[in-house]
């Protein structure tokens, strides 16, 4: 299994691109503004798209990658998420009047993309590849995912705060290998933080003392002009423990 990442910003402006992340060639993590940077063809190969929520840095750009790929699949494109966030994106998306009903369009017996309802802790397994929704406490609803190819497996956050289900569930992965994680505002900023359901430094060195066993752990969203600022404090409030910025283009194979 290969995991690129396409963006892995809080915002845009300059190079930074929202969440999105490819598993192999079919899979998209979320669909930010990262999704942008597929091909044509790229986008015709996805099959399977899995929404950590339905906030538009996460999910922004799912209705143009639907619609990009629609007329040249024969296929829907299989939209995975907790109930919350297709309730979302149903009312508030693909409702007709912000974008077409792709659910139902072109025609209700050949659409360009339908839904599939997940519940943390319940694995699907796409041809070996086992991807489990974790909890996570955002704002609305949210999850993160754990994604085993059965020899490693990669955690995926989304966004959250300090969840302690979440820290108990990788807690229990014992192949644990690499865990990309957010970190959104500054300590400053702790009650933003903690009102809007993110992380700060302080709180992800408080889950990071929670892991049992060795991880590469690398930090994403950053908030769009105060990474540095961040980046210092994580180092900071992580000791000596390896915390290394996600980029945009990085890969991981497991």
């Amino acid at each position: 299994m290969k995991i690129k990442v396409l963006g892995c910003s809080a915002g845009i402006g300059d190079s930074r691109r929202t969440s999105c992340c490819r598993l192999d060639g079919d899979i998209l993590l979320d669909a930010g503004t990262g999704a942008g940077e597929l091909s044509l063809q790229d986008l015709i190969g996805i099959e399977h798209v899995f929404l950590t929520h339905a906030h538009l840095d996460h999910a922004g750009l799912l209705p143009l990658v639907v619609d990009a790929a629609g007329h040249f699949r024969d296929r829907p494109v299989t939209v995975h998420a907790l109930d919350g966030t297709l309730s979302a994106l149903r009312e508030c998306m693909f409702n007709g009047r912000l974008w077409p009903d792709y659910a139902a369009l072109p025609s209700p017996e050949r659409p360009f993309l339908r839904y599939k309802a997940l519940e943390v802790g319940a694995t699907l397994n796409l041809d070996g590849r086992k991807i489990t929704p974790l909890p996570a406490r955002h704002a609305v609803p949210a999850a993160g995912y754990l994604i085993d190819s059965g020899r490693a497996s990669l955690a995926l956050s989304g966004d959250t705060t300090l969840c302690d289900a979440f820290w108990e569930a990788l807690a229990r992965v014992e192949n644990l290998k690499y865990l990309l994680i957010e970190t959104a505002f500054p300590n400053a900023d702790a009650a933003l933080a903690a009102v809007a359901g993110h992380m700060t430094a302080d709180l992800l060195a408080a889950g990071l003392s929670r892991l049992r066993r060795p991880v590469e752990v690398y930090v994403t969203h950053l908030e769009p002009g105060r990474e540095d600022l961040i980046l210092a404090e994580i180092e900071a409030a992580c000791g000596g423990l390896s915390v290394r910025r996600l980029r945009q283009g990085m890969e991981f194979e497991f």
